[in-house]
């Protein structure tokens, strides 16, 4: 705009919501997992991530930073809430910390949380079970990683990670 502000606000945060898995920073920053540590595997993943953990300043402090994080799996238990049955979260509400948010707010990540929360909710209705029934049993949580990966979402980085 004429003056330099945004013409719209852009939101890197919203409240979250507590849910089954919580991501914290110990699961994504390269600097705090073993070395040679290549991604971050969950076995209820329902996608892939990858992009650094990127935090502005608050009024409140100096709290802005920036770290490395390895590419990460996105766990199913991330969208299953605690105590909610009729809710699930689909982009930077999903169980993350302030930290994680960081590194799960972009646009290709929330896109793959839609997708993996509209299958989730798909699959709670055609079975008639709330969505923490299909975390909750393996066999169910298979075939709903069964029907994303049939839509063709990644649950996976390669192994080895391609260089670069």
């Amino acid at each position: 705009t004429s003056n330099g502000l945004a013409m719209y606000p852009y939101v890197r945060e919203s409240r979250r919501l507590r849910t089954r898995t919580l991501v914290r920073e110990q699961d994504v920053l390269k600097n705090l997992l073993p070395p040679g540590t290549e991604t971050t595997a969950f076995a209820d993943s329902v996608g892939i991530g990858h992009y650094a953990m990127d935090l502005h300043r608050t009024t409140r402090g100096d709290t802005g930073g920036y770290g490395e994080t390895v590419p990460f799996q996105i766990p199913l238990g991330a969208l299953v809430p605690v105590r909610l049955r009729n809710l699930l979260p689909a982009c930077k509400n999903l169980g993350v910390t302030h930290l994680t948010n960081g590194c799960f707010r972009l646009h290709p990540i929330e896109w793959n949380l839609g997708e993996a929360a509209g299958h989730l909710a798909a699959t709670a209705l055609s079975t008639k079970r709330p969505p923490v029934a299909v975390f909750e049993d393996t066999r169910r949580t298979r075939d709903l990683q069964r029907t994303l990966t049939n839509a063709g979402v990644r649950l996976a980085w390669p192994s080895p990670l391609p260089p670069g």
